[in-house]
């Protein structure tokens, strides 16, 4: 069987995430929340990404925090994927390495993504895809000043000292990659799930989501009490 020309000339869609797992991982949520429902938001927020991998239209890689966790991150999807484990070092450092893993196998347009977006949908990833093809680097811009989706034609700047956790990090990240000489495209900023207030804005925006992974979060929150105030 012939390849599909579009699929194979699409970007690699990696997905930065972590094994879900009691105490680890959403800990300012978790401090509100408690080990048990944030175990099981984080596997239900990790569906809705493994969800639009199922339907990327190109390759994907899977980059679990653990090496210890490539057996599981193989597990993941049914389609054909990749795992490429994270290193150590803070996430600029990660991604880094991972990044140079990745191209090394010949690779040049790269999509990352989080498990912690899930309002991310086909029509956003396809303006990032488009980006990359005018564009040297294409960041989804969150409304906390981070980024819920960063993407590369070229191989990344040194990413180590950037304010992973600060509310600069996308104004930082876009001035050195001008600084590099990259031309940066934004994308219209969305929000990622941080902290317990963003639950019942979530369950709210999800209400006319008919993806299925979204319906069964959407369900869970509001099993859970996080639903919002909206009629459904």
């Amino acid at each position: 069987m012939n390849p599909d020309p579009a699929r194979s000339s699409a970007p690699t869609l990696v997905i930065f995430c972590r094994r879900p797992a009691y105490g680890s991982g959403k800990q300012r949520i978790a401090a509100t929340i408690g080990p048990e429902l944030t175990f099981e938001l984080a596997t239900r927020l990790l569906h809705t990404t493994l969800e639009d991998a199922e339907n990327w239209p190109g390759p994907v890689t899977i980059a679990p925090a653990l090496r210890a966790d490539r057996d599981w991150a193989a597990r993941l999807m049914t389609g054909d994927h990749s795992v490429c484990p994270q290193t150590d070092g803070n996430l600029g450092e990660r991604l880094n390495a991972v990044d140079r893993a990745i191209r090394a196998t010949g690779v040049e347009h790269i999509i990352y993504i989080g498990s912690d977006a899930p309002l991310l949908d086909d029509a956003y990833f396809g303006r990032a895809r488009a980006a990359l093809q005018t564009h040297d680097v294409v960041l989804g811009a969150a409304e906390d000043g981070g980024v819920v989706l960063m993407g590369a034609r070229r191989p990344w700047p040194e990413l180590a000292h950037l304010p992973w956790s600060g509310n600069d990090l996308g104004e930082r990240l876009e001035l050195l990659c001008r600084q590099r000489g990259l031309t940066v495209k934004y994308l219209p900023a969305r929000y990622d799930i941080d902290l317990a207030r963003d639950l019942s804005r979530l369950h709210a925006d999800l209400r006319t989501d008919s993806r299925p992974a979204r319906r069964a979060l959407y369900d869970w929150l509001a099993a859970a009490g996080f639903a919002s105030n909206d009629v459904t």
